[in-house]
């Protein structure tokens, strides 16, 4: 065998050990971002990252997903098998390497991977840290492989324990109690989720997830199997299903520039919302970056020639922005990268400098020949950037008006704000409350130090139908803003949030526990997420959730947060009981809103997140849109309600 051709062989020689694991289980939030919810299913992301990095290389084009019965998990591939040959240099198997040394891994010899999503090296290794156990087997060379870990630690050294034609990778894993104290509990839809996401970013690989805790209709186990063709012009349609299509045909070109794969697709829609996703090494980018501004760039440079071309802005009497050329737009752009450099250890923003002239370039090609070659769509395009360009000039008249009004008004405060007299942002919380009544109650209960109110009057508008100068024209939404003390943006980019002089660090919703009351919790995170979407990734968004029932005995009483409470109360209080059903806030008094609703150390607050960016853009269209039948799908399947109140 030659040097060169040893060098690309993927044997044990290819793993490289770079350090230690003992800190991951003291510090696991370094190494997963958290130890909640999304951490938990981020060992799920770890271990299928391995796999796709194998189909990325060619070499692998099946993955299964078990959600077991006990809650563990087991991911399969049938890529080459991790080597289980002896690491000259650690003196065990390279399996033991791979799966008890942070940083070891294939993915840091080039000869073995050309690009990779789990670029710090810390993903199974991490996933075996906070496992109780994990359980390794390899099929290669014509035989079965296999290695127990207790919490990070061999059990035993790598065996073999029988022969087999087939090839690939199986390891299952029971995430750690004592880590994971919140829940140990997968979301089959989370999780499920992020395999539609991978199938459309990695064309051809087949995802299989199967959730053996619950049975279907027919009696076979949940399950999904994600496979796509077309890859982005797919995911394209999938996402934009909810919205009424500008142009018929998806854009999209497929391609090398430079070196580096560039994969776009993108569709213009009747809408008045610009939603770009961008991943990098199967990685979602939600931060953007360097492949973000190439698209940029590529899009409103070539629109912006063929638009001056067509003479279709010679009676415009302002500059187009680039802004006009993106509403209404969905686009995905996916690039793989070498060795990509990202800010922060999140994974959240592309650094490299070179993507964005590769990236430009496509879009630019790409765009240049479809305008060309559809003549049509060119002038439908062009009409909606005019029309654009025209509510932003109102927009910006209004947003204007909306910033005067912060800094003229006295103290910058709508007059229906009830402030706290506490000056330290991270301590103060505000309450988003539903109706005056209701906000009424809610001043008489809170505690004034650290407790601002704000009512808000009946429903606030539906950003999601709404053209830009509407949402800053809206009363609600510009008390909302100066309320909370953010600007509200620039011409360039005009929903770009400055947090910098937040005035409460928790932004509290609080409405009734009804069908209405779902509405407007749903209408204002639509206007947060498409307006103020970076105060809910910086953890500032909370729902209040107050109690439907108040359950009363003689002297004793509990509040009920759902019928099942009510019932186990009812019963524990054994005989007759008296159960008040809480229609609205306003039904409660001053104490008992405190008491269940707004007293830190007893109420319940759920933070809103952001687990999947494209789901939650598509869940919202889908929600607030124009579409009804995918709506009333969506209701049905998750109805909470039994009865609506008349």
């Amino acid at each position: 065998m030659s040097e060169e051709l040893e060098k690309k062989n993927y044997s044990a020689d290819s793993i490289q050990a770079l350090e230690g694991m003992e800190h991951v289980r003291m510090r696991p939030s370094m190494y997963i971002g958290d130890v909640g919810v999304r951490g938990l299913h981020h060992l799920v992301y770890e271990v299928v990252d391995n796999s796709i990095d194998e189909a990325m290389g060619g070499h692998c084009d099946t993955i299964t997903i078990d959600i077991n019965e006990d809650n563990s998990i087991s991911v399969t591939d049938n890529g080459r098998g991790i080597p289980v040959g002896m690491h000259k240099k650690e003196g065990v198997s390279a399996l033991q390497v791979v799966m008890t040394k942070i940083g070891a891994g294939g993915k840091f010899d080039k000869d073995s991977y050309k690009v990779s999503g789990g670029l710090h090296g810390v993903g199974v290794s991490c996933v075996n840290a906070l496992s109780v156990l994990l359980k390794a087997t390899v099929h290669v060379d014509g035989k079965i492989w296999e290695q127990e870990y207790e919490r990070g630690k061999a059990m035993y050294p790598v065996k073999s324990v029988g022969e087999t034609d087939k090839r690939g990778t199986t390891v299952t894993f029971w995430p750690d109690p004592t880590i994971f104290t919140q829940t140990t509990e997968y979301s089959y839809e989370t999780l499920s989720n992020r395999m539609r996401e991978l199938a459309y970013l990695n064309k051809g690989v087949k995802l299989t997830i199967t959730d053996r805790r619950h049975k279907d209709e027919k009696g076979d186990f949940v399950q999904e199997v994600f496979h796509s063709e077309e890859g982005l012009k797919e995911f394209i349609k999938f996402l934009d299903g909810n919205r009424e299509q500008l142009i018929q045909n998806v854009i999209s070109i497929e391609g090398e520039k430079n070196g580096i794969p560039v994969e776009v697709a993108m569709v213009y829609n009747t809408s008045y919302t610009e939603n770009l996703h961008s991943y990098v090494n199967n990685i979602n980018t939600h931060e953007g970056g360097t492949h973000l501004s190439g698209f940029r760039r590529g899009l409103t440079t070539t629109l912006k020639k063929y638009a001056d071309s067509s003479g279709m802005l010679d009676k415009l009497k302002f500059e187009i922005a680039g802004d006009d050329f993106r509403e209404g737009l969905t686009a995905i752009v996916s690039v793989k990268v070498a060795e990509p450099q990202f800010e922060g250890q999140t994974k959240t923003k592309l650094g490299n400098r070179e993507v964005s002239a590769a990236v430009s370039q496509a879009v630019s090609e790409m765009l240049a020949d479809y305008l060309e070659e559809n003549p049509d769509d060119a002038k439908v395009i062009v009409q909606k950037v005019v029309l654009a360009a025209q509510a932003r000039h109102a927009a910006n008249k209004a947003r204007e008006m909306v910033q005067r009004k912060t800094v003229m008004s006295i103290g910058g405060l709508p007059g229906k704000l009830s402030d706290c007299s506490e000056q330290d942002p991270s301590l103060c919380e505000v309450f988003l409350v539903e109706g005056d009544s209701a906000g009424g109650t809610a001043k008489q209960g809170r505690d004034r130090n650290f407790q601002a109110i704000l009512p808000l009057r009946g429903k606030i508008l539906n950003v999601e139908k709404a053209m830009q100068h509407k949402v800053f024209d809206n009363e609600e939404i510009k008390n909302i803003y100066t309320a909370l003390g953010v600007s509200i943006g620039t011409e360039e980019d005009s929903k770009a949030l400055n947090l910098e002089k937040l005035r409460y660090h928790k932004v509290v919703i609080m409405c009734d526990a009804d069908v209405d009351g779902s509405h407007i919790e749903t209408l204002i995170l639509t206007f947060f997420f498409r307006y103020m979407r970076e105060l809910i990734e910086g953890g500032h968004v909370y729902i209040a959730t107050p109690p439907l029932y108040l359950v009363k005995k003689g002297n004793k009483k509990r509040y009920a947060w759902n019928d099942k409470e009510r019932d186990t109360i009812a019963a524990e209080f054994n005989g007759s009981v008296n159960i008040q059903r809480y229609k609205g806030l306003g039904e409660m008094n001053a104490e008992q809103l405190w008491d269940t609703t707004m007293n830190p150390e007893f109420r319940t607050l759920r933070q809103i997140t952001i687990d999947n960016a494209t789901e939650t853009d598509r869940t919202f269209s889908m929600l607030m849109g124009d579409e009804v039948p995918p709506r009333k799908e969506f209701i049905e399947k998750n109805a909470v309600y039994a009865n609506i109140d008349a």
